[in-house]
């Protein structure tokens, strides 16, 4: 089948669990009820991407505050009680996080519960995302390592293990997501795309990088409006990528200005094509999909191109974020009759 679908990860939460439209969102309950509350909206991320006609369903981040952070809580070493504030991103924007103050070790399966709740109710194929490393270590302050690089790596061994065991769970796809690497694009190439392998190091499912510009939170858009008329930092990191064993790459290309003929430094991936644009409220036509994969077919084989989100929709209104995936199914749907 020509052009399936997936999203980039996150869903908005339901409001009966966590604070809606906005990130770091308080839990609305605790303890045996939170637990239940995460499952049930995990189950109904599940059920609106089947009825939006995805055909690789995530269990839409629902279980996690954030998508970093959510991952940092099974870890021993991190000190969650003393949070500082750090720039994010090269100072793009403030967030208190926490820190890294002993060895890291996993303390025990982080993503358990949800990968197993959503494989036993859908058929379909699963995606499960994790932060990449060098995200990971641009969102926590060190007080133990002293070095992001030697940090990266003690993270991505991790990774590594929790990415082995939702594997077991049956997941097919995994994707680690990587906002950091258009940010600091030499490291990427020194050691970035090292530590990305080093994750993904063993995995016999499915692997794909998620690489963007970002939520569509105002700190972001306002950063995107100082980058000029094209977004080019890609072209530096993406020969990079395509040597590296990472088989998929999610990129944004709806309302973007990343130029399109970018794509084809990637000639050795599956191009996860972001049609759907995460920073506006308006929802687009199925018209409006079919443009942009048939923009992007003209540089992407297009049996190599699922069509998916720019970005994560966590911070989105529930009715604007149900309604574009309705208009992902409906689009890719007209773009088989057409571009087939």
């Amino acid at each position: 089948m020509l052009f399936p679908t997936t999203i980039a990860g996150s869903l908005p939460k339901p409001e009966w669990l966590a604070e809606p439209n906005m990130l770091w969102a308080p839990w609305k309950s605790k303890g045996d009820e939170l637990a239940r509350a995460k499952r049930d909206a995990t189950l109904l991320a599940v059920k609106l991407q089947e009825d939006a006609g995805i055909d690789i369903v995530t269990e839409g981040e629902q279980a996690r505050q954030h998508f970093v952070h959510g991952f940092l809580e099974k870890i021993e070493g991190i000190d969650f009680a003393h949070k500082v504030e750090m720039g994010i991103r090269n100072d793009r924007y403030k967030a208190m996080v926490p820190q890294v103050v002993a060895p890291l070790q996993l303390r025990a399966r982080v993503h358990a519960e949800e990968a197993r709740v959503a494989r036993a109710h859908t058929k379909r194929k699963l995606k499960f995302t994790l932060p990449g490393p060098m995200t990971i270590i641009d969102t926590i302050a060190d007080r133990y390592y002293g070095d992001r690089v030697k940090m990266a790596f003690a993270f991505a061994d991790l990774l590594n293990a929790e990415a082995k065991a939702l594997e077991a769970d049956g997941v097919d796809l995994i994707q680690f997501d990587e906002p950091a690497f258009n940010v600091y694009t030499d490291e990427v190439n020194d050691w970035g795309i090292r530590a990305l392998e080093r994750s993904a190091q063993g995995l016999k499912c499915a692997t794909a990088v998620h690489i963007c510009y970002g939520y569509g939170i105002k700190a972001n858009t306002d950063w995107k409006e100082t980058l000029g008329a094209q977004w080019r930092q890609y072209e530096q990191i993406f020969p990079a990528i395509d040597a590296s064993a990472i088989q998929q790459v999610a990129i944004e290309c709806r309302n973007s200005k990343v130029p399109l003929d970018l794509l084809a430094l990637l000639k050795g991936k599956i191009v996860q094509a972001g049609v759907i644009d995460v920073a506006s409220d308006t929802v687009e036509t199925a018209e409006d999909v079919v443009k942009v994969i048939d923009a992007v077919s003209k540089f992407v084989p297009k049996s190599n191109i699922i069509a998916t989100t720019n970005c994560g929709m966590a911070p989105m209104r529930r009715d604007i974020a149900e309604a574009k995936l309705m208009a992902l199914g409906a689009g890719t749907a007209l773009a088989r009759e057409t571009l087939g």
